[in-house]
């Protein structure tokens, strides 16, 4: 790295110190460092690269945009880009999945995402609370952190966080304890002191908290819970979103109908900052500029998000490879975990996101570090780092896979024998 980037970047970064390289160069599958050195990214920027890098049709899509001198900044106004987004997001994504959603552009991250959800929700019913779950994690600002569960990312805020009531995810405490019979029982109960929440929010997996699988029945009975209280359900689908899981919404396998929805990450489809906020028609009760910025509308990321849907989503075929490539996934990581049994706790994931949970997380750093000294990038996740964390592009091909996970393999012998 340059003597500046070593001096003057905040203390604050954090991949950089994991993987001490300069990279220069991605394609698909392969980001190059300035040494020449290749590497297989099962990282995929946290999920923001589904079709992997420079991925050459929105490429394509992009570089015409700019020579022509396509409107970059917009703000909301009218544009071209914009409508054309627009217009194939309806197209291939909504009106096939029977979906009344209105979209917003609230900015351009998740976090801007979810506090347009959170607003809104409280703006619509004229209630305060939300309901969160354990493992949570939705986003740096102030609103999303008080919905995360990480307790050191909270501590960052500075401020109290509250407006929240925190209860059990999915498997919380080995399945103990079940978060919807304890929301059922206190809000029928009058004394409980937990007023009428203004809605849940929910990731259908955990990305961030471990690689936490919600099950599809547990998913509709929250549904169902809400639904018949009148509380909104919005569903963070930032990371497991534009068909990480596989279908392109990660909620479609439950059945599920959420009354919002948060997107960020890879709708863009390149990498480029994006994030929209979809509710039901009848809760667009939004004023003119009551929730409004200054990077609402980036047209570059329009055109690559209208390119990658008309690629991927005219049809049903990179669904059904995820599907496919979830079982090879469970069957190779399942292995490994048999091969390692003293050190791996479990193997859980859907589609193409893994998580290998190690009863050390020392041993899951350990791992981390042994495959990207082999040219494997992989990060950590879960409350103590105790996971491995995989997310491999969408479009990454069998070859690939094969060989990120006997580097997968050979960086946890290694480790393990250290």
């Amino acid at each position: 790295m340059s003597a500046a980037a070593s001096t003057i970047e905040s203390e604050v970064r954090t991949y950089s110190r994991s993987w001490p390289v300069v990279f220069v160069s991605g394609r698909g599958s392969r980001l190059h460092d300035d040494r020449g050195r290749a590497y297989l990214d099962f990282f995929t920027g946290a999920s923001a690269l589904n079709y992997g890098h420079n991925h050459p049709v929105l490429k394509r899509a992009l570089l015409d945009y700019l020579e022509g001198d396509g409107v970059t900044h917009s703000l909301d106004m009218f544009t071209s880009a914009r409508s054309a987004f627009l217009a194939e997001l309806d197209a291939r994504v909504l009106r096939p999945r029977h979906l009344d959603y209105r979209v917003q552009f609230p900015g351009p991250t998740g976090t801007n995402s979810v506090e347009a959800a959170l607003k809104l929700a409280r703006k619509v019913t004229g209630r305060q609370t939300v309901v969160a779950f354990t493992g949570a994690f939705h986003g740096m600002s102030l609103g999303a952190l008080a919905v995360t569960g990480n307790a050191g990312k909270r501590a960052g805020a500075g401020v109290p966080l509250g407006a929240t009531w925190r209860l059990p995810y999915d498997g919380f405490a080995g399945g103990d304890v079940c978060g919807l019979t304890l929301l059922r029982t206190m809000l029928d109960d009058s004394s409980s002191g937990m007023d009428l929440p203004a809605a849940v929010i929910v990731e259908t997996v955990q990305g961030e908290g471990g690689v936490n699988p919600a099950r599809f029945t547990w998913l509709a009975d929250l549904a169902d819970l809400c639904r018949s209280r009148g509380i909104l359900l919005i569903v963070d689908d930032i990371q497991m979103g534009c068909g990480r899981t596989g279908p392109f919404f990660s909620f479609e396998g439950a059945g599920v109908v959420p009354d919002i929805v948060c997107l960020s990450k890879s709708i863009s489809g390149y990498g480029l900052p994006m994030a929209l906020t979809l509710f039901r028609s009848e809760l667009d009760v939004w004023q003119p500029g009551e929730h409004n910025g200054t990077f609402r509308g980036h047209n570059p990321a329009f055109v690559t998000g209208r390119a990658a849907l008309e690629e991927f989503w005219a049809d049903d075929m990179l669904e059904k490879q995820t599907r496919v490539r979830e079982l090879l996934m469970r069957e190779h990581l399942g292995a490994l975990a048999r091969e390692h049994a003293p050190h791996v706790v479990d193997v859980r994931g859907r589609g193409l996101v893994w998580g290998v949970g190690f009863a050390d997380p020392r041993l899951a750093r350990a791992v981390a570090d042994e495959a990207f000294a082999r040219g494997l990038l992989v990060e950590t996740a879960g409350s103590r780092d105790e996971v491995v964390k995989l997310l491999p592009a969408l479009t990454t091909t069998d070859v690939e896979l094969a060989e990120g996970l006997d580097v997968l393999r050979a960086a946890m012998l290694a480790a393990v024998r250290a």
